[in-house]
C-alpha cells in the first residue's frame, strides 16, 4: 500500500491507531477517520485541565469540534469508558494522557492495558486511538521521565500491534504504516 494513501474508513471490527509529534495533525485526521462513520459520535478525552493553559487547550479542541460529537471525560478508566460507549463510533484522544494520568496516580500500567486491549477487541463500532509519538526526541533528564518514555514506547507498540490500521502523522500528512 502507498505510504501516503489515506486512511480506509472504518467500517468494521477493528480499531486504527494515530500516532505522530506535537501538532503533527493526529486529532483532526483522527476526527476525520471517526466523521466517515454515521453520527453521534463519542469523543473520550483523557486530558486533565491541571492549569489555565491545559483548560484552554481543552476547550480550543472542544470548540473545534463538529457539532454531534458527545463529550466523556475519563482519565483513568479507558476500558469502561469505552465498553459505555456501546456502539457509537468513539475517537479516543489520548494514550499519551491516559498513560501520564495512570503513571501519576501510580496506578498498574500493565493491568490497564490488559483492561483496554479486551475492550477495543470487543467494540463493533469505528474506533479511532491518538497517541503521541515520544520516542524520537532526546533522552529525557529525569527517572520519571525516561519510564514514562518507554512506558509510552512500550504502549504504542502494544496497541499498534493489535490495531487493524496503523497511521503516522507528519506535517498534517498521513503515512499508513499498517493496514489489513
Amino acid at each position: 500500500m502507498n505510504a501516503m494513501a489515506p486512511a480506509r474508513t472504518e467500517t468494521q471490527a477493528g480499531f486504527t491507531l494515530v500516532l505522530g509529534g506535537v501538532r503533527s495533525g493526529k486529532s483532526r485526521h483522527a476526527e476525520h477517520l471517526v466523521m466517515t462513520a454515521p453520527g453521534p459520535w463519542t469523543y473520550i478525552a483523557t486530558a486533565r485541565a491541571g492549569d489555565a493553559e491545559m483548560q484552554a487547550r481543552i476547550a480550543r479542541h472542544r470548540d473545534d469540534r463538529a457539532a454531534g460529537w458527545h463529550t466523556v471525560e475519563e482519565p483513568l478508566e479507558l476500558a469502561a469508558a469505552l465498553d459505555a460507549a456501546g456502539p457509537a463510533p468513539v475517537l479516543v484522544d489520548c494514550l499519551t494522557l491516559w498513560l501520564t494520568n495512570l503513571l501519576l496516580d501510580e496506578r498498574d500500567i500493565a493491568s490497564a492495558t490488559d483492561a483496554l486491549l479486551p475492550a477495543l477487541a470487543r467494540r463493533q463500532a469505528p474506533t479511532v486511538l491518538v497517541g503521541n509519538e515520544v520516542g524520537l526526541g532526546i533522552v529525557p533528564e529525569t527517572p520519571l521521565g525516561r519510564r514514562f518514555r518507554d512506558e509510552a514506547g512500550w504502549l504504542n507498540q502494544i496497541v499498534a500491534r493489535a490495531a487493524r490500521q496503523v497511521v503516522f502523522m507528519v506535517a498534517g500528512l498521513p503515512m499508513v504504516v499498517k493496514a489489513d
